[in-house]
């Protein structure tokens, strides 16, 4: 029960930033669950993406229903990260803990500097040209970064799915959603035996306030301007980053 409260409170912030920001929010998630619920790295990340998993298809539902999600382009894209994604979820369970801590900061703290430079308009191919080669490599990458980090990736993806596949915003943030679940998906096919012992009393709360969070995310982001937002959240996320990298290397 003393975990109850905890858990809502990190379940509402996770999914206030998803909801605001499109992506991001699950990078809270894991550090949210190692320093305020207890949860190992490795827990963490397992838990991480139950979360991130039924938040992003619910999500995603939500999205197609908009017509923002672009199935066919998308499906290459998650597809190349499914087999990245189950590999490295099997390796994480088998990574030192201080080595998962301080590569987990080390993928927040490039997020948020990526979240504080200057907007920069898409500079990718034409409509109908497709980089399959790049977008490929990509999606693989994505793919490893979820299941061995837990994350959803969506800040990752979100400007991938813009500058490899020249996709106006919308679709991407409705697109990164498929991609996000289809490897989040993946990696915890690997990890049977984690999530058969996952604390569903603490996972459940959280994961239900994620869920209702985003959609209180949505309206704050039609009142506050979407700089601000990811502005404040970077400089969240930096801080967290360095309180992980220095209990990593102590």
């Amino acid at each position: 029960m003393s975990a109850l409260v905890p858990a809502l409170i990190a379940g509402a912030v996770v999914g206030l930033a998803l909801g605001a920001l499109g992506g991001g929010g699950s990078v809270l998630a894991v550090p949210a669950l190692i320093y305020l619920l207890g949860f190992t790295p490795a827990a963490a990340t397992t838990a991480s993406l139950i979360i991130v998993t039924a938040t992003s298809l619910t999500a995603l539902y939500a999205h197609a229903r908009t017509g923002s999600v672009r199935w066919r382009a998308g499906a290459p894209f998650a597809a190349a990260g499914l087999l990245p994604a189950a590999a490295a979820g099997a390796a994480a369970s088998r990574l030192p803990q201080p080595a998962l801590t301080a590569a987990f900061a080390a993928v927040a703290a490039l997020a948020a500097l990526g979240m504080l430079r200057p907007g920069r308009a898409a500079d990718g191919p034409a409509a109908g040209e497709v980089r399959l080669a790049k977008a490929a490599g990509t999606g693989a990458g994505l793919g490893a970064l979820t299941g061995l980090l837990g994350v959803g990736g969506g800040f990752l993806a979100v400007p991938a799915l813009v500058t490899v596949l020249a996709f106006e915003m919308q679709a991407a943030v409705g697109t990164s959603l498929l991609v996000i679940s289809a490897n989040s998906l993946a990696s915890l096919a690997t990890r049977g035996a984690s999530t058969a012992g996952a604390d569903w009393a603490v996972i459940g709360p959280f994961t239900g306030a994620a869920i209702l969070g985003a959609w209180d995310g949505r309206r704050l982001a039609a009142k506050v301007t979407g700089t601000l937002l990811q502005r404040a959240f970077a400089v969240v996320l930096l801080t967290v980053a360095a309180f992980m990298l220095v209990d990593a290397v102590t």
